[in-house]
């Protein structure tokens, strides 16, 4: 029986010191040689000042930002940069047919009207809908146009100059037919702030 057991431990052994340790420091040493600012989390810094990363939606209130997509987890996006208020990932398991769902998504069209009253274009729905992991760092290119008069306002600049920006952020479908235009709120927002 003891026979039978060494070649089975030995293998054992073998497969976890080759999955478990071998393999992950090539993968990360290949991805800190290829890919160094993507394996770091595409973090963005200002003067030694950690801003965010790319790849995870920040939490914007004040009306000088673009806002982005409300997180299932507390209403506004993930935050990963602020140790006071780390929300989580989660979804809210909400189906379409929820009371809750509908009474959330009422409440956040008031918020963005009573934010803009003047404007009568029509919210859209990712500006209502929350992000299904909280994380989504993007928002859709009507979303941020959806935004513009009210970031404009709220900055003393006129709507082509914003628009302008949005413009330059928009990332267009991932090799022109994967998805769909999106801009990054992050970045669109730094630009606003002239950092880049």
């Amino acid at each position: 029986m003891i026979r039978q057991f060494k070649p089975a431990l030995i293998l054992f052994a073998l497969l976890s010191l080759l999955t478990g340790v071998v393999y992950p420091l090539v993968v990360t040493g290949i991805a800190q040689a290829v890919f160094p600012v993507q394996a770091n989390g595409s973090l963005i810094e200002n003067n030694g000042t950690l801003l965010g990363s790319r790849l995870i939606g920040q939490n914007f209130t004040g009306p000088q930002f673009f806002w982005g997509r409300p997180s299932a987890t507390t209403g506004s996006p993930y935050n990963a940069f602020n140790p006071t208020s780390l929300t989580g990932s989660s979804g809210s398991n909400l189906g379409p047919l929820s009371i809750t769902l509908v009474e959330t998504i009422q409440q956040r069209v008031e918020i963005l009207r009573a934010a803009d009253p003047g404007n009568m274009l029509l919210i859209p729905v990712d500006l209502v809908t929350a992000s299904a992991s909280g994380l989504d760092p993007h928002i859709s290119v009507a979303a941020a146009i959806y935004q513009v008069p009210r970031v404009a306002r709220a900055r003393g600049m006129n709507e082509e100059e914003v628009q302008a920006l949005v413009t330059r952020y928009t990332e267009n479908r991932l090799f022109g037919f994967l998805g769909e235009a999106r801009v990054n709120v992050l970045l669109l927002n730094l630009a606003l702030d002239g950092i880049k």
